[in-house]
């Protein structure tokens, strides 16, 4: 997922994309494999952890791609744009439908630092008992515990891809020692991958996490270049709660105006909105003239 980049943000490129010869040529061994998962992902935790990187909004952006990819596994058609849909504009008690609870999975389980009570919650009902099972399945370095515990999920319930991902990616991030789940494996993962066992299964997760750190670098450094504008632009924002409603913009993937009613009338919000649009700092992400969606 590639969005352009505001021409206004100079000198926010602090995110160093990985070096090249990290993804150039094909490594011949499994042994070749792993050193570059293991080099993608130390220079990923790196640069991800530069101060400008806007983290909750960078996990709330792979969360919807790792959803989507998710619903295509599934073989549904829904796509990003119904999944943002699906969670930002659903009205309270409905259901958001087979690939809004997926998106609504993933978005549980990037919300929070990683702990078992979250998720349970990022789990469907009836497996939340499993969870710390799962998560007892780990063994040797990072990527060798997520490919324990996808296995491991898989292994009871073979239709639940999205849940066996979130839990390999929390077991990714707590080998790494990150407090959240960034959203990685289920990026990078293949459909006959996730069939494989043992060895063969670790092996495809190296070379996901190389992949999908790869692609991660990329929208960090994109949501870093957009995020540092919309931070030079607050101060020329003259609504009540306008700064409070960027701190929102900073942390989630989409936004409603509805979701900024808390800090201002409902017509001060569509103004908002409209005005960051007009500033180029946020964008309308939906193309209607009605029920908008805004992100950075």
């Amino acid at each position: 997922m590639t969005y352009a980049q505001p021409s206004h943000c100079d000198g926010a490129d602090t995110v160093p994309l990985m070096p090249a010869w990290v993804t150039a040529g094909r490594p011949e061994t499994s042994e070749d494999v792993a050193f570059l998962s293991g080099a993608a992902l130390a220079h990923l935790h790196f640069a991800v952890s530069q101060d400008d990187v806007p983290q909750a909004l960078l996990r709330a952006r792979l969360a919807l791609s790792a959803a989507e990819a998710c619903v295509v596994l599934s073989g549904r058609p829904e796509r990003a744009s119904d999944l943002r849909d699906a969670l930002h504009l659903i009205r309270p008690g409905d259901h958001p439908g087979p690939a809004g609870a997926i998106y609504h999975q993933w978005w549980t389980a990037v919300t929070r630092p990683i702990s078992v009570p979250v998720l349970k919650r990022a789990v469907p009902d009836g497996l939340e008992t499993h969870v710390p099972v799962w998560l007892a399945a780990v063994q040797g370095g990072p990527v060798r515990q997520a490919a324990a515990v996808l296995e491991a999920v898989l292994a009871d319930h073979p239709t639940e891809e999205a849940s066996a991902l979130i839990m390999a990616d929390a077991a990714l991030a707590r080998g790494v020692g990150w407090s959240h789940l960034m959203p990685i494996l289920a990026m990078g993962l293949k459909r006959r991958e996730l069939r494989l066992a043992g060895a063969d299964l670790t092996t495809a997760c190296h070379s996901a996490v190389t992949r999908s750190s790869t692609d991660a670098l990329r929208i960090a450094a994109d949501l870093t270049r957009r995020a540092a504008y919309l931070r030079a632009v607050t101060p020329k924002l003259r609504a009540k709660g306008a700064s409070a409603a960027v701190d929102i913009f900073l942390t989630r993937d989409a936004a409603a105006p509805a979701a900024l009613t808390s800090l201002m009338s409902d017509r001060a919000a569509r103004r908002l909105c409209d005005r960051l649009v007009d500033l180029g700092a946020v964008r309308e992400l939906t193309g209607r003239d009605t029920f908008r969606l805004y992100g950075v």
